[in-house]
């Protein structure tokens, strides 16, 4: 089983990990060889080695901007000017996420979508169901959503960019195949799509473009002109998607009692996955131990905690866990729960945690019940003060770095080489998933990349 990276007060580092120098957040990155970082605070044992390359050619050195939490560079947004080129040759974007029932109605039909081809009878799946039953049946995610999208037309409106956004989900309302329909209806020839997931893995990226693919086979069926699609690159770097969750976990800190603020520990939790899927995320060459998808992760925890220490001189110890596993129990998935975790904590009398989705885009159902019912009850039952800090969902910051992703991306198709806005050590994503990205255990066809 994998465990989760630590901070101070965690397990030891990896072997090799040879000194570097300190960078303006107070952590630096140490080389070990073609492909491979290590990410550790000055005087901080504990971070773990891992795999971290990134795929493409564009992607490191020249043309990165690498700016600090917090700060902004202003010819960034001068080198990306809607006003010179717009989005072109992009005349449409597609927010693309997972979807989620809107009533007690919808709950079973929503999970039979997402478990198609499995066999699960629908009794299993109205006990899966109890989670949205006990909220309504509504997920949460639906409504963040819409009020991202809502938040991306202000942005783009206010910032001169004429480029309309549409949503579409892979298994509930509105469906993928649907929107992409009315896009071609509206003319639409050239789409760039923003998925509600900024890592890399084979459920938060590739199937996401196996279903791509598999609407475009739809429209081609019915005799419509099939337009080109480009997804834009992973932003779980991006300075818009990183310092709301700072400003967040500071939040959080300073609801809690103050005797045990500075005690509290840091728990950043995103979804668990299998460690064979894990393992294989990512370009070829980060495949490996917790591959691209725990290297990002990581790196981005990494960036938060070196962030808040900075800004309170309090050197709150951290830790990666997971979240939301399901599947079959004798398939390794990455570890440790967070129920799990929180229970270790108090075991070694930590006064307090603050739990921190770095993994979720909004507050949707496994924020909602994972963390905020069923993690919380477990810290109630030991008697451990914890929060929960926000996801970024509409935040202005976040919608400005989706428009930044957007015009780099079309500064990309027109030959040109924009500068990246990214935090940390790994650089920007690859613009084109490479072959083995992220491999499917049955190959499919997929949109946009190999």
């Amino acid at each position: 089983m994998r465990r989760g990276g630590t901070g101070a007060g965690g397990g030891g580092a990896g072997a090799g990990v040879r000194a570097g120098r300190a960078g303006s957040r107070g952590w630096a990155v140490a080389a070990y060889g073609r492909g491979r970082r290590a990410v550790y605070g000055p005087g901080r044992p504990g971070y773990e080695n891992r795999a971290a390359p990134r795929g493409g050619p564009d992607t490191r050195g020249a043309g990165v901007v690498r700016r600090t939490a917090g700060g902004r560079i202003g010819a960034m947004a001068e080198a990306l000017d809607p006003t010179a080129w717009g989005a072109t040759p992009y005349d449409a974007l597609l927010l693309l996420s997972f979807g989620g029932p809107e009533g007690p109605e919808d709950v079973v039909p929503f999970l039979e979508n997402v478990t198609r081809g499995r066999g699960i009878p629908r009794e299993r799946l109205k006990e899966v169901g109890q989670h949205y039953f006990l909220f309504g049946g509504v997920s949460p995610i639906n409504g963040q959503n819409r009020e991202l999208l809502e938040a991306l037309r202000t942005d783009f409106a206010g910032h001169g960019l004429d480029l309309p956004v549409y949503w579409g989900n892979r298994n509930w309302a509105p469906y993928l195949t649907d929107t992409l329909r009315e896009m071609v209806k509206d003319g639409r020839r050239r789409i760039a799509v923003l998925c509600t997931s900024a890592y890399a893995s084979y459920s938060g990226c590739r199937q996401y473009r196996e279903n791509l693919a598999d609407a475009l086979a739809v429209l081609e069926a019915e005799g419509l002109q099939v337009p080109v699609v480009d997804k834009l690159r992973h932003y779980f770097n991006h300075p818009g998607f990183v310092e709301p969750m700072i400003d967040g976990v500071l939040r959080s800190l300073a609801e809690l009692p103050e005797d045990v603020r500075e005690g509290a520990h840091l728990a950043f939790t995103t979804h668990s996955i299998p460690v064979s899927a894990a393992d294989t995320s990512g370009a070829p060459e980060a495949h490996g131990d917790g591959g691209a998808y725990v290297a990002e992760h990581l790196d981005v925890a990494a960036l938060i905690h070196a962030a808040v220490r900075e800004r309170t001189g309090v050197d709150h110890a951290w830790r990666l866990v997971y979240q939301s596993r399901s599947g079959a129990p004798h398939i390794p998935w990455l570890e440790p729960d967070i129920c799990d975790h929180l229970e270790a904590e108090h075991a070694a009398g930590v006064p307090a945690v603050v739990m921190v989705p770095i993994g979720f885009v909004s507050d949707h159902m496994e924020v909602l019940y994972d963390l905020d019912t069923e993690a919380t009850a477990k810290a109630a039952e030991l008697g451990l003060p914890v929060r929960r800090s926000p996801t970024v969902g509409s935040d202005p910051r976040f919608a400005a770095a989706v428009r930044e992703l957007v015009l780099e991306r079309a500064a990309v198709e027109r030959g040109e080489q924009p500068a990246r806005c990214v935090l940390g050590s790994l650089g920007a994503s690859h613009d084109v998933c490479p072959v083995g990205c992220c491999p499917a255990r049955a190959p499919r066809p997929a949109a946009a990349g190999s």
